[in-house]
């Protein structure tokens, strides 16, 4: 008679060691404490994918693409932007969120809008771009141990809102762009505000930052006149 067959013992699977603060998604062990808490902070709360390791960066393309001007453009745009709408300052550059698809569309608008064969200081992000994120703006990071942001290091100028559904409908879009409502005003609430009255807007600021400072090294003459504009 046979005997009793031995058993064999269960090996338990070996656990990951837990690091304090790790990032969940961005990459285990790659930063820790403050870092590790903004990078989950864009990651859950925003739904905004980042690259792994630091410094933190997040991607283009995907939640959100990027309309990169001059300050001075960036702050006449942002009459144009739902109160909600995120923008960024960075040095003398002001970064405007805008839909993801917004940096394809680009090219093919400012055409339309006879700004094609015009030099801008304007250049979009999209698929396969990434950029340096902020520290996360409000009270509750008032005192988390993040060091704060050197001088031309990126700001929040607005931050995003909680909630990635408020975030993603206050970000500028073309009418009918997927996960879009078209809008009957810039900014109405509930709707996504206008992305050609924004391109414009910026663009013909970018123009005029650009004739100014070509105009600056030169002497005044005759036609030298200031313009107004409305």
């Amino acid at each position: 008679m046979a005997g009793p067959v031995p058993v064999t013992p269960t090996i338990p699977v070996p656990r990951r060691p837990v690091v304090p603060d790790a990032p969940e998604a961005g990459g285990p062990g790659t930063d820790v404490g403050p870092d590790a808490r903004a990078r989950r902070w864009y990651e859950d709360e925003l739904g905004w994918p980042t690259v792994p390791g630091p410094p933190l960066r997040l991607v283009t393309g995907v939640r959100f693409d990027v309309l990169e001007v001059p300050a001075e453009a960036g702050a006449r745009a942002l009459r144009h932007l739902a109160p909600g709408s995120p923008v960024i300052l960075r040095g003398d550059r002001v970064e405007l969120l805008v839909a993801p698809g917004s940096a394809e569309e680009l090219p093919g608008l400012l055409e339309w809008l006879e700004w094609g064969p015009v030099s801008l200081d304007l250049r979009a992000l999209g698929p396969g771009g990434t950029l340096e994120a902020p520290a996360p703006a409000g009270p509750a990071w008032a005192s988390s141990g993040r060091p704060a942001s050197a001088q031309g290091a990126a700001v929040w100028l607005r931050p995003p809102g909680p909630g990635r559904e408020d975030v993603e409908t206050s970000l500028p879009a073309m009418p009918g762009m997927p996960g879009t409502t078209a809008a009957p005003a810039v900014g109405r609430e509930g709707s996504a505000p206008d992305l050609v009255r924004l391109v414009d807007t910026v663009a013909a600021h970018c123009h005029r930052v650009r004739l100014r400072r070509g105009s600056a090294g030169r002497p005044a003459g005759p036609r030298d006149q200031p313009l107004a504009f409305s």
